[in-house]
């Protein structure tokens, strides 16, 4: 009946007016378990009833929060209950790892339904500028007699790079668009907001005539990763993908090898997990230089095993340290250093050793064909833009003298 007696319909006796429209409120359960009112507001009067019946359709499903939470309590139910169940732990792992040191010391106190694009563009801007020495007290936790920087009054200026800043930005606007799909906030303050992009350095990759100075010298010098250092260097296998290496993944009487794992240390834990994406995933033909390492260094694992004894741990893991554990991946980047300098070649980031693999792959001799499975390119043509560049013929001589079956020489 109460629908025909004028202006009010059914149960919206809690609807005022307030401000500049209207308001109503509901009791509802929090989810701490205490009884409170919580109020819904909107320009109309039929605006604020829609939004009163659904808070009443929601309070009668659970607990309803009425206050809303601060981007710092959001940012830790998105970590737990989104981010680390849907992503792989490495990822998860750098997220986190944002959120604590760039967003939650920044914008944390800000209440999530209140962020703006003005807070945004300036924490961007004084993380941009902020030592981050000073900001997360570094030269502060070390021993008093160590202090040498920012605890000691000179400032070491460690800003974090553009790069740095941009992925940041990326993980709040990444928060935010789940706090929208989940009805909390109306818009994307983060997506509105420019970070400068940095100019990219210029990486000079190895030559060919580097690479094969950087080989040579460590297959002479017997260094037990040569092994690792080709598949690198000739398959482009990334680190965590040599680390990760089973021989179960390994054929050599068909010479094919499986790219299938990669080992990480993620939150101080060796983790071995799939490869980074579906993509990565392949069956790779073995060119005889790698079928050789890969001889070498079978052998070398049965010698370190004979030798550890009872001390030996076993695995299938190709690259092992000579216990038989799998090898610390910082530890590889720091041999991989030092074998650089004992080599005399230009000390160049690990990862970037992945832009000489396809001129290495034609200074062997490799078929096209071939090559175009290992370099993962789905045109022929891209293939042989790289095969126009012809190394000298004692450059092709020496690679060729590495991918020989083992003699005797190479055996003392």
């Amino acid at each position: 009946m109460g629908g025909m007696s004028g202006k009010r319909g059914n149960g919206e006796g809690s609807i005022y007016p307030y401000k500049n429209g209207y308001a109503a409120y509901a009791w509802v359960d929090t989810p701490e378990g205490k009884r409170k009112r919580k109020y819904v507001y909107g320009p109309t009067r039929s605006a604020v009833h829609e939004k009163w019946v659904k808070l009443h359709a929601e309070a009668r499903k659970g607990p309803v929060a009425t206050s809303s939470p601060t981007l710092g309590q959001h940012l830790t139910y998105w970590l737990k209950e989104v981010v680390q169940p849907d992503l792989k732990p490495k990822t998860a792992e750098t997220y986190a790892m944002h959120v604590r040191l760039y967003i939650r010391p920044g914008l944390g106190d800000k209440r999530l339904d209140k962020l703006t694009v003005r807070d945004v563009r300036t924490w961007v801007n004084a993380l941009s500028d902020q030592c981050q020495c000073c900001t997360q007290g570094k030269d502060a936790k070390r021993p008093a007699d160590e202090r040498r920087c920012c605890a000691a009054g000179r400032c070491c200026e460690q800003v974090p790079s553009r790069r740095t800043v941009q992925d940041a930005r990326a993980v709040l606007r990444s928060a935010l668009t789940n706090a929208m799909t989940e009805e909390l906030i109306t818009k994307n303050v983060a997506g509105l907001v420019k970070v400068r992009s940095g100019r990219k350095r210029k990486r000079e990759p190895w030559s060919v005539e580097e690479a094969r100075a950087f080989l040579e010298a460590a297959r002479t010098a017997a260094d037990p990763l040569y092994p690792a250092y080709v598949l690198i260097l000739v398959l482009g296998f990334r680190r965590g993908e040599v680390l990760g290496l089973t021989w179960n993944s390994v054929d050599l009487d068909a010479g094919e090898i499986r790219v299938e794992h990669q080992l990480q240390r993620i939150n101080r834990q060796l983790v071995h997990d799939e490869t980074k994406t579906e993509a990565s995933t392949a069956t790779l033909p073995l060119p005889q230089i790698c079928v050789t390492a890969l001889q070498l260094r079978r052998e070398a694992q049965q010698i370190a095993k004979r030798a550890a004894g009872e001390l030996w741990t076993d695995s299938d893991f190709v690259f092992t340290t000579r216990y038989g554990t799998p090898i610390e991946p910082r530890n590889f980047n720091r041999a991989f250093t030092a074998r650089s300098a004992k080599a005399g070649v230009r000390t160049i980031r690990l990862h970037d050793t992945r832009h000489t693999c396809g001129s290495l792959l034609a200074a062997l001799d490799v078929h096209p064909r071939i090559a175009m499975q290992i370099l993962r390119h789905s045109k022929i043509a891209v293939t042989m833009e790289v095969y126009t560049h012809i190394p000298s013929e004692a450059t092709r001589k020496a690679l060729r003298k590495l991918g020989k079956h083992l003699g005797r020489q190479d055996q003392t």
